[in-house]
């Protein structure tokens, strides 16, 4: 008997599993090949808009994929470093070969976690509660909690043109009988596409027909236990090149031939991530696309094309590929393809990520509609956190929207519910200047270690490091800039007064332009990079940072009422038709959750209010 078995070994599923073995759960990872796990079948990248701030929250949860991806990445770069912090993230150039690799090495090391090599088709429930799996051979292995992490593996369909294979990515096998064991239980699935494009020989690309795009001089990590010595010394570059009109004509002439406008494609693709046969169709205004050419491992010899994801026929696709500047002889190692998958409607889930009809089964990642390996293991953490802590018999964690991304991402899919593969972005979050790359060990640290993810020594330095940034941020407010020659050259050269006697660096750091290491630097003081930088973010938005936690304090009021579970909806008068229906449907948690529900308007929540009270008072 397992506690805890976790079906899938992708991003979602290293995480859960690491998760609830070091919570104290005896662990089991199901997956059909262990060189596979944490596989990178799309892009070789971790992070990028909202995505890196996640992994930040996982790294500060006690999470394994920001130290993995540190440490195997071939480029660091800070996206928007010149807009405000609340948009700035950290993304990576990935190695797929050495993370995958580490991955594995992390999941075999972790003395809780056994893998298993085996097919799950079904799942084992009995009066509604889980029993444990049924691998292939009907035999029944028992748990008293399942996650299910598939991806993009429940009955899966590669798509190219009118030919369809099922196969899950790069022609790994697919779980055909999974899927139907969820509806068996009342679950609603439905259909979801992703794709990938070509690959191609790294040799045979014109780079001098492209643009340069260098990492970092002064790389950021998304782990503070990541040094300089541990990642690589000498980044790889990526490039940028554009489509153009000769592109699009090719993909104009030929959109009948592709998997997407051909009529083989059931399921909804990705709005914010499309191929490129619908970019040409959505965006027909626009002359060019961005396409970046990005190294995949430093043990191969080939590039991702991204922006070029196709299901075109393969002839279509080397064509249309060289008429890209630098592509124009290049050779193709692999085609692109699209790809369709089961999911399942996220509304049927628990804030903690457990089904909502199955007591003590949980899923995580893209089997929830979501996209991405940040979003996935971002979930993976909480589902294996969340089926520890109710295998304690405690109470779940749930993360609130103006706590991380991970909280606005899992609220997101289980309030509204996704029709299409569901993408985090910075503007999904209301408080996005409190959910910053730089705190994100000052919002979450503290879950991590009350739940035994952090040990003591670790949750010791990161306090330490809180501490010397709000001690800090207090001795600038006393430190006075010296009146001489160097400061005056200093303020000249970037347009800023200096006739008083008695500023402070607290006070300069406040102006623009003025960058709190440049002034520490000129004072003889050192600070650590890092913690420079989040000092600088805390003094020169403390006016929008005060308010938008005054904001977020309204917020929290209402997500500290709590909705019983055996609230009939059906017996409260006066709600609207759609209120009442989608109150049913989604089962809110929170008087602030059900404030969010699409369909539900305050006059719903106004009388859910007036029966709460009359109910409290009754007791």
């Amino acid at each position: 008997m397992y506690d805890v078995i976790v079906v899938g070994g992708g991003h979602a599923g290293v995480e859960a599993s690491i998760a609830a073995a070091r919570m104290g759960q005896k662990t089991a990872l199901f997956t059909l090949n262990i060189d596979r796990i944490a596989a990178m079948p799309c892009n070789p990248s971790i992070g990028g808009p909202a995505k890196g701030i996640v992994v930040r929250e996982i790294e500060a949860l006690g999470g394994v994929m920001g130290k993995i991806a540190d440490k195997t990445a071939l480029q660091f770069r800070i996206l928007n470093s010149s807009k405000g912090p609340g948009v700035q993230c950290l993304r990576v150039q990935s190695d797929k070969i050495e993370y995958s690799k580490a991955m594995r090495d992390a999941v075999l090391a972790e003395p809780g976690v056994e893998i298993v090599q085996k097919m799950v088709e079904s799942i084992a429930t009995e009066n509604g509660k889980i029993t444990g799996i049924i691998c292939k051979g009907d035999e029944f292995i028992p748990a008293k909690a399942v996650i299910i992490t598939s991806g993009t593996y429940m009955s899966s369909k590669i798509l190219v043109s009118s030919t369809v294979t099922h196969s899950g990515p790069e022609g790994d096998p697919t779980t055909n009988k999974l899927s139907g064991s969820l509806r068996s239980l009342g679950l609603k699935t439905f259909r979801l596409k992703t794709g990938t494009p070509a690959r191609i020989y790294t040799d045979s690309i014109d780079f001098s027909q492209t643009t340069l795009q260098p990492g970092d001089d002064k790389p950021y990590y998304f782990s503070n236990k990541t040094k300089k010595e541990d990642v690589i010394q000498e980044q790889y570059p990526c490039y940028l090149t554009y489509t153009n009109d000769e592109t699009h004509a090719i993909i104009n002439a030929n959109l009948e031939k592709s998997s997407m406008y051909s009529g083989v494609v059931e399921g909804v693709g990705a709005r914010y991530c499309p191929s490129i046969e619908d970019k040409i169709v959505r965006f027909a205004d626009k002359n060019r696309h961005q396409i970046f050419l990005e190294p995949e491992a430093a043990s191969l010899d080939t590039t991702y094309a991204q922006g070029l994801s196709s299901s075109l026929p393969e002839d279509v696709q080397d064509a249309m590929i060289r008429t890209v500047p630098g592509l124009q002889n290049c050779r193709v190692q692999k085609y692109g393809y699209a790809i369709e998958y089961d999911a399942i409607d996220p509304i049927q889930l628990k804030p903690s990520l457990e089904i909502m009809t199955v007591d003590g089964l949980f899923t995580a990642g893209q089997i929830n509609g979501t996209s991405g390996y940040e979003e996935a293991a971002g979930q993976g953490l909480m589902a294996g956190i969340n089926a520890a802590l109710k295998n304690q018999g405690k109470e779940a964690l749930v993360l609130k929207r103006d706590e991380a991304y991970i909280g606005v991402m899992i609220d997101d899919l289980v309030t509204k519910g996704t029709l299409e593969p569901y993408r985090l972005l910075t503007s999904r979050a209301e408080y996005r200047l409190l959910l910053r790359h730089d705190n994100a060990y000052r919002r979450l640290s503290h879950y991590g270690e009350e739940i035994g993810l952090l040990s003591e020594k670790d949750y010791q330095e990161i306090a330490e490091d809180i501490k010397t940034i709000d001690s800090t941020i207090e001795e600038l407010k006393t430190i006075k800039i010296p009146h001489n020659d160097v400061f005056t050259k200093f303020f000249e050269s970037k347009n800023s007064p200096f006739e008083t006697h008695d500023l402070t660096i607290y006070d300069a750091v406040k102006r623009p332009g003025i960058e709190l290491e440049e002034v520490l630097d000129l004072m003889g003081m050192e600070v650590r990079h890092d913690l420079a930088f989040q000092m600088q973010v805390e003094i020169k938005y403390e006016g929008y940072i005060r308010k938008a936690m005054k904001e977020a304090e309204k917020l929290r009021s209402m997500e500290n009422i709590r909705l019983p579970e055996d609230f009939d909806y059906e017996k409260i008068d006066n709600l609207s038709i759609e209120g009442r229906q989608k109150l049913l449907a989604v089962k809110p948690i929170t008087m602030g959750q059900a404030s969010r529900i699409s369909g539900v308007n305050p006059a719903d929540i106004a009388i859910l209010a007036i029966v709460l009270k009359q109910r409290t008072q009754s007791k």
